[in-house]
């Protein structure tokens, strides 16, 4: 938690008090249905709060704004982001089942109003949205394919619509044939060695219905 105020120090009451409680949530919920790995469990509020938060260091969502994250799992980068973020409509999106449940829990368990959920392929859903966030669930070119025509038209951030996706390692190949993505080191933010080599990548989607 030190690290959240540390980083974060304009929380509220209440933004202290949901995050204070994801570590005991997620503990509970993992001795049921595993969704975080053991060796991550204990070091939650760094290697997954804490690096899901790193979006927000790249982005400050607006208030309306709509925010999808494909691939949740356990609701990884979503939830952190809308204890962050209250005004902000996150839909957060997984074609595992029993992921979507812990999901689910979480959010009633930290009374979250902004977030709502999906049992489904991103593929699947038909909706837009001004950006798309995800934690390394597929190659970039895989990805993008996915989310094809989920990106709103009209832009009203500082970066252009489209893509806010936790990567790390080299990115170099994978994202050759993306000329316009934007890599945002987060040892730029974060000092702890787990941040070594992680990164935020921006990648700008143009609108196609």
């Amino acid at each position: 938690m030190k690290e959240i105020i540390q980083h974060f120090p304009d929380l509220t009451e209440l933004q202290l008090e949901q995050f204070s409680k994801i570590g005991d949530l997620y503990k509970d919920w993992n001795q049921k249905i595993n969704v975080v790995s053991r060796k991550d469990i204990d070091e939650i509020y760094s290697r997954h709060v804490l690096h899901s938060l790193g979006i927000a260091k790249v982005m400050s969502f607006k208030d309306g704004a709509k925010v999808m994250d494909v691939g949740t799992g356990g609701g990884f980068p979503g939830i952190p982001l809308a204890i962050l973020f209250p005004e902000v409509q996150f839909h957060l999106v997984d074609s595992i089942g029993k992921k979507i449940k812990v999901v689910d829990e979480v959010v009633e368990g930290l009374g979250l109003t902004n977030v709502k959920t999906s049992h489904s392929r991103v593929e699947e859903i038909n909706d837009t949205y001004d950006f798309i966030v995800s934690r390394a669930v597929a190659h970039m070119e895989t990805f993008t394919h996915w989310i094809k025509g989920k990106v709103a038209k009209k832009s009203n951030h500082e970066l252009k619509n489209g893509i806010l996706y936790l990567k790390g390692g080299d990115l170099s190949e994978e994202l050759q044939n993306f000329p316009k993505a934007t890599i945002y080191e987060l040892t730029d933010f974060f000092k702890d060695e787990f941040f070594d080599t992680k990164k935020v990548v921006h990648l700008p989607i143009k609108y196609k219905p």
